[in-house]
């Protein structure tokens, strides 16, 4: 996949990627690297409130773009986000979840099952 980035970590994570989803017939990696690619200007973020809404406890929830501290995380639930903004890592770890980068989610969880894609 040709990157429009230019920052050297992100082209790095959306071809590891894209690897990772071909090694292991994973189509969710693909998905992830191809929202990643997207212009700037439609990164997407994800309030801790939408995390809440649309994940249960103890779900694996990945966010390709930044998640953001507004709202109330009322379960425990693993986030993996390309980044995170230190209000919404405090109410994770509150609620009884975890934060993950995309890189060590991938590690954790090569295949990619089970988890849930917000964006």
């Amino acid at each position: 996949m040709k990157s429009t980035k230019t920052n050297p970590n992100t082209i790095n994570l959306i071809n590891t990627l894209t690897k990772q989803s071909s090694a292991e017939n994973a189509p969710i990696w693909k998905a992830v690297a191809k929202e990643l690619n997207r212009a700037n200007r439609k990164t997407k973020e994800v309030n801790i409130y939408h995390i809440d809404k649309y994940s249960s406890d103890d779900e694996t929830v990945l966010v390709p773009g930044k998640v953001l501290g507004e709202g109330v995380l009322t379960h425990g639930v693993t986030v993996a986000a390309f980044k995170f903004s230190k209000e919404a890592e405090a109410k994770i770890s509150a609620a009884g979840g975890k934060c993950l980068k995309i890189d060590e989610l991938m590690d954790v969880n090569p295949k990619g099952s089970n988890v849930k894609i917000l964006k």
